[in-house]
């Protein structure tokens, strides 16, 4: 990123300058802007990667992006995009490099940091995992009791669930086909009722879990990870048939994938059955390496690999196309315009295709925790606002819960429309194909018009008449709207890598740190404490009074449920 003594992007002479024009932009309605512009498509749509980007709906013109993107220069972008793409220390606060992006270089690329050559232990990690899926897949990866694995059990949380979550849902389609049946689930929540219901379900002989946890050490996959390893002990140990030992089902039953291969040994997992990963490698940005093993094993590597591919190819477009014609730039510098030129705090991401239903949560994460920072690189509080709250859900059913907050609500909201530009041409029949293009056509069509609405209001209706002031639609709401060629591999890895890319640009010029995270340790170190007080351990007149009134409500409901019963 920049260097360390940059001046803070309020300072800047752009910034300055865009305040003064955000003045006159407040006063223009998008109406306006586009019946003033009649070639404003053209001028604000970029094509790359498969991916088509509209920004035309913004509220901005000619002018606002030419200051955009002297901000852009003042901050070091282009900068910027090199030392990440070339492995420099971007990491400031943990000091090392960020290097999701060497996740995705082909075999025969090369890339050095810091004298050591990484292209080639990246490809070997996929290779060790390509061994495990082509094992599972072949139904030649066995229980402890013989029997070939049929389910596996993704155990993570934040992003080593939400990534292969998202992929998977989003590319169930490229299921390969004559392999081995195997399904796989996931469960993050620390409270064990994700866990829970598979365990009711599942048949322990032929269920596999994979331990996905960077450190190791995080106590919502430890803690499932714990029970599992209790239900397989209670059930397999004492088999009638074949009663086996704990070492056998630790290793048959379990994958461990980590930074810290000893902790994995040290649990139990046997080291052919470890997959690592690096710890220049974020949580958040890890699914394209073995943390994606869930993945794999859902479209196998042959569309793992294509979706690596999508990412690369955006990863090029980010490090070779002028910034004015470089989709992740201009995607992040419409965010800054909206976040801190026309105040608008609130962005919602609505995914028009049933595949794409975890989108939103997976951007929650890689955008908020990323850029949910309000001190800079150099220690200092900002007096600026970054990352503005994500939040989203699949577009035809928020259009019946959300939609009218959108529409008629005193909140300003910045909303990113995506879906893709064809689907259904692999379905064989032709009557249910004929069907199926047509329910697409009506997604597109609620999708395209929504965003008319939301900019134009009324004007977007073919009705000169009067209208009560309840139903009356003001627009001017600002929207993107992200266009896949087609939902694929490729057009999928190259949509995940735009919204990383963007993040970063807008860290760059917000002078932030996206590759950490220290506001979720604090509440870590505290639940831990606070277990102990819960377990009657520690002084409770140390914490404060609700807290310790809550304390006190749980330890009398669990004295209540363990008193023995009495008849009245």
């Amino acid at each position: 990123m920049a260097s360390a003594s940059r001046a803070t992007p309020e300072t800047l002479p752009a910034w300055q300058t865009l305040k003064h024009h955000a003045e006159t932009l407040k006063r223009i309605h998008l109406k306006n802007l586009f019946g003033n512009e009649p070639g404003r498509f053209s001028r604000f749509t970029h094509r790359g990667a498969g991916l088509t980007l509209d920004l035309s709906k913004q509220r901005w013109d000619d002018d606002t992006l030419e200051h955009l993107l002297a901000l852009a220069f003042e901050a070091k972008v282009p900068e910027a995009i090199e030392a990440l793409m070339s492995g420099k220390r971007v990491n400031t606060s943990e000091n090392r490099p960020a290097l999701h992006t060497a996740l995705r270089l082909p075999p025969s690329a090369e890339l050095h940091v810091e004298g050591e050559e990484v292209v080639g232990a990246v490809h070997e990690s996929l290779a060790q995992m390509q061994v495990l899926v082509e094992r599972l897949h072949a139904g030649q990866w066995r229980g402890a009791t013989g029997k070939p694995i049929q389910h596996v059990v993704n155990l993570g949380v934040g992003g080593s669930d939400l990534g292969p979550l998202m992929v998977t849902h989003a590319l169930a389609d490229y299921r390969p086909r004559n392999i081995h049946p195997v399904e796989v689930h996931f469960a993050s929540t620390m409270d064990g009722s994700q866990l829970a219901d598979y365990l009711a379900r599942f048949n322990p002989e032929v269920t596999l879990f994979v331990l996905s946890s960077k450190s190791f050490t995080t106590i919502d996959t430890l803690s499932n990870a714990e029970t599992a390893r209790e239900w397989l002990l209670s059930r397999l140990a004492g088999h009638a048939s074949a009663p086996v030992s704990k070492a056998l089902i630790e290793r048959q039953h379990f994958i461990g994938v980590s930074a810290c291969p000893e902790k994995m040994s040290e649990w139990g997992i046997a080291p052919e059955h470890q997959l690592r990963f690096w710890e220049w490698v974020g949580g958040r940005y890890s699914m394209w390496g073995t943390i994606g093993l869930p993945i794999a094993l859902v479209v196998g590597m042959t569309h793992f690999r294509a979706l690596l591919q999508g990412a690369h190819a955006m990863d090029r477009h980010f490090a070779e196309a002028p910034l004015e014609q470089n989709l992740p730039t201009l995607l992040a510098l419409a965010g800054i315009w909206n976040v801190n030129f026309l105040d608008i705090r609130a962005h919602s991401i609505l995914p028009y295709d049933g595949r794409l239903e975890y989108f939103a949560a997976y951007l929650e994460q890689l955008e908020m925790e990323s850029n949910g920072k309000s001190v800079t690189r150099q220690g200092q509080a900002v007096n600026y606002s970054t990352c503005p709250v994500l939040w989203g859900q699949l577009g035809p059913n928020a259009q019946h819960a959300f939609y009218q907050l959108l529409h008629q609500g005193t909140q300003p909201v910045v909303c990113d429309f995506i879906a893709p530009l064809t689907r259904y041409d692999e379905v064989e029949e032709r009557d249910t194909r004929r069907h199926l293009k047509a329910q697409h056509r009506l997604t597109l069509a609620n999708c395209f018009a929504q965003s008319r609405v939301l900019m134009l209001g009324d004007d977007a209706i073919d009705d000169d008449g009067p209208r009560p002031e309840h139903k009356r639609y003001r627009g001017n709401q600002p929207s993107t709207t992200l266009l896949l060629d087609k939902l694929t591999p490729e057009t999928l890895g190259a949509l995940v890598a735009l919204y990383e890319h963007k993040v970063y640009v807008q860290a760059v010029i917000w002078d932030i740190n996206p590759f950490d995270q220290w506001g979720v340790e604090l509440g870590k170190q505290i639940a831990t404490q606070t277990q102990r007080l819960l377990e009657g351990e520690g002084e409770l007149d140390r914490v404060d009074a609700s807290t310790r009134g809550l304390i006190e409500a749980f330890q009398a409901a669990e004295r209540e449920a363990e008193a023995p019963s009495r008849d009245v």
